[in-house]
């Protein structure tokens, strides 16, 4: 399939400079309407397309939809910004889909969501910010933050104290590592991780989660796209690893900048959104256990009862929903026609 691709810079709210990749069909134009998706921290919007055959961005333009990934400030292609989650949800996200819809004339849209992409778009969706997204495919973790006991306690204790030393972590350290801090952490990885021999792969379990790995599993990565990754992935800091630390404790997204216009605490009040959610999570994932997204569900479930869906993938874990080997027979046909409902 020929694709064309151009890049498209918008400002977010506080005028931080950010962009969108429109990448559709060269010869067919789309006969659905714009779909946004949204990447998680330390990576950029390139982690959707693995050097797979089929990626998600593929089927989507197969499936007839004008994609548009968005690189938020969390991106690693922009320069290392100490950003919040309240940040993304209030100046990127609306901004980047009203660009959208300035730019296709629709008014409405579809999403996929991703991680700290998939947490701090629900916090503008709950908000109210985002009217114009009608459907929301959610992978990972939405609104209520479970992890694994170890990861818990590197949020409240380990953080802190490597705070103390550097205001960022870069699993790139395990290709170059620039300072003695990167080198002695790399070190520390190295240690104790021994899964595989790729130092980013080990940097990124033990940046992100409590798994050998934690962010998918071997079997489901072919070697090109586990060779890849090595440099997709970036500066993460670790003031946003403060606030998530508070999300877990509480047991559901809170805020931490004081913006008015968003909720201090995310289940206190109905959301103010008329999207209906699919949430989908990996049976394996050692980032946010599946009961993240059980929680999510059950709680809009509630609320609007047989409206929204749920989906467990048994043998999946984190981004290998993505970018697995496998994932264009196991994963994107779900998602797609959760979206096509």
């Amino acid at each position: 399939m020929s694709l064309m691709e151009r890049t498209v810079p918008f400002t977010a709210g506080d005028g931080m400079a950010l962009n969108l990749i429109n990448v559709r069909s060269a010869t067919q134009p789309p006969k659905q309407g714009p779909i946004i998706l949204v990447h998680g921290a330390g990576v950029r919007a390139n982690i959707f397309r693995a050097p797979e055959k089929e990626t998600i961005v593929n089927a989507l333009i197969e499936a007839g939809y004008d994609v548009w990934l968005e690189n938020w400030r969390a991106s690693i292609d922009f320069p290392g910004n100490t950003w919040t989650l309240d940040q993304a949800a209030l100046y990127d996200h609306p901004y980047a889909v009203r660009k959208i819809c300035e730019e296709t004339g629709y008014k409405t849209m579809k999403a996929i969501i991703h991680c700290q992409g998939s947490t701090s778009f629900m916090m503008s969706a709950m908000a109210g910010l985002l009217p114009q997204v009608t459907t929301i495919v959610a992978n990972a973790v939405t609104l209520h933050p479970v992890v694994p006991a170890w990861s818990a306690f590197k949020l409240n204790f380990v953080v802190p104290v490597v705070n103390m030393l550097t205001p960022y972590v870069n699993p790139h350290w395990g290709v170059e590592a620039p300072s003695w801090i990167a080198k002695i952490m790399t070190a520390l990885v190295k240690l104790t991780h021994h899964e595989c021999n790729n130092t980013v792969c080990k940097w990124v379990s033990f940046t992100y989660g409590s798994g050998f790995p934690a962010l998918w599993r071997h079997e489901n990565l072919s070697e090109n796209t586990h060779e890849w990754l090595k440099e997709e992935f970036g500066n993460v800091p670790l003031k946003f690893f403060h606030q998530m630390a508070r999300c877990v404790h509480k047991g559901n997204l809170v805020s931490v900048e004081g913006f008015p216009d968003l909720p201090a605490d995310y289940v206190a009040t109905p959301p103010k959104t008329e999207a209906r959610f699919s949430f989908f999570c990996g049976g394996k994932n050692r980032c946010f256990l599946p009961e993240s997204q059980e929680k999510s569900w059950a709680y809009f479930d509630k609320l609007r009862p047989n409206f929204h869906t749920f989906h467990r993938l048994p043998e999946y874990s984190h981004l290998d929903i993505f970018m697995g080997k496998h994932a264009a027979r196991d994963v994107f046909p779900i998602m797609i026609e959760e979206l096509s409902k």
